[in-house]
């Protein structure tokens, strides 16, 4: 039996606030992980689906008890304000110190909501976030975006509060549901498209691989995700008020994705469901728009559906619904939607300098293919 690859190391530098990323197989329960948290005060945010299979080797790890552990319901209509607020009366009852560091246990939305608590929580304590998730391993665990949603949009409310340490346990996404593992791969289809033409290429060439979870190229794959995610982050960490840094580029299908979302109540598609969707209708646009050309925008489409996912909006969902919740997304200005859209696979743009005519085309063309509610 061939021996278990070491762990692939990498680091966010962000100066002071700079934090180390450990992707590879066991390392959740790797005492190793978490030298740097020696002698100091922890508790552990997870949710009831991951607590069943990875809180005690954690809390062995960590040398914490149950009784230190919040267990939140799973699934994204938890990411609330009356949750987090539940959280924060625990630590408050507690007394978690100012040295006191959460623990993110679980995936994107347990990240989130336990790194938007951290935020406010004394007005700021240590973060780590222990993804469990192939999205929140290569997207959400890294850059300092937390948030909880709210019925007029999501991740309305939140604070950018970068953690600590990233341990990324490959290992792990064995345990995903092939939904939730799809829902991953959306993350991973969106790194090659705005950023990594050669990582597109590879998924081209290996989604079968990906999605039969081959331990070298899942480790491949989140190492270049957050690879190219902590550039953008270390170029512009708290994506610069004016929308137009680098760090808007992450937001490549996300506008179309988040207006799927809110109108499904946050109940229905997961979250990258809906970036897999929302990266079709961004190509689409893109080709339209005369940006990119047809045939890459048929190949970016194509890898979407071979990772399993949906390239049709949920059935009754019309172009009054998308251009109405789009119109309230963070990044319009000046009444204006701006989109992130491709020049080529590999590059991408923001821009609100586009043919609204073109927009409405790509609306019409994907509601038409929808199913009938």
């Amino acid at each position: 039996m061939p021996a278990e690859a070491a762990p692939r190391e990498l680091r966010v530098e962000l100066g002071e606030r700079s934090y180390p990323i450990r992707i590879g197989p066991h390392v959740l329960a790797d005492a190793a992980s978490y030298q740097s948290l020696r002698g100091r005060p922890l508790r552990v945010v997870t949710d009831a689906n991951v607590a069943a299979l990875y809180l005690e080797p954690l809390l062995a790890t960590l040398g914490l008890s149950a009784a230190e552990t919040f267990v939140l319901p799973p699934g994204e209509s938890n990411k609330s304000w009356a949750n987090a607020e539940r959280v924060l009366d625990w630590l408050l009852a507690a007394r978690l110190p100012r040295d006191g560091v959460l623990v993110a246990l679980g995936g994107g939305v347990v990240g989130d909501l336990a790194g938007f608590c951290a935020a406010v929580y004394q007005r700021g304590i240590d973060l780590v976030q222990v993804p469990t998730t192939l999205l929140a391993q290569v997207d959400s665990s890294v850059g300092g975006k937390t948030a909880v949603n709210h019925a007029r949009g999501k991740n309305m409310i939140g604070a950018f509060h970068q953690p600590r340490l990233v341990v990324a346990d490959t290992a792990v996404l064995g345990s995903l549901p092939p939904r939730e593992l799809a829902a991953g791969l959306a993350e991973v289809i969106k790194c090659g498209l705005l950023g990594d033409a050669p990582l597109f290429a590879r998924l081209e060439r290996e989604m079968e691989r990906l999605v039969g979870l081959d331990p070298e190229a899942v480790a491949e794959a989140v190492e270049r995700c957050c690879l190219l995610k902590s550039r953008i982050v270390a170029a512009d960490e708290r994506e610069s008020m004016d929308g137009g840094g680098p760090r808007a580029l992450l937001n490549l299908g996300h506008t179309f994705g988040h207006a799927v979302e809110t109108h499904t109540g946050y109940t229905q598609w997961l979250h990258g469901e809906a970036v897999g969707l929302g990266l079709c209708m961004a190509a689409d646009l893109s080709a339209r728009l005369g940006w990119l050309a047809r045939s890459d925008a048929d190949r970016a489409v194509a890898l979407v559906r071979r990772a399993g996912l949906p390239v049709k909006p949920p059935p009754g969902m019309t172009p009054a619904h998308f251009r109405e919740l789009m119109a309230r997304d963070k990044k319009v200005a000046g009444g204006r939607i701006r989109l992130v859209l491709l020049r080529a696979i590999g590059e991408a743009a923001m821009t609100a300098d586009f043919d609204p005519a073109q927009l409405e085309q790509t609306l019409l063309a994907f509601c038409a293919a929808a199913p009938a509610p």
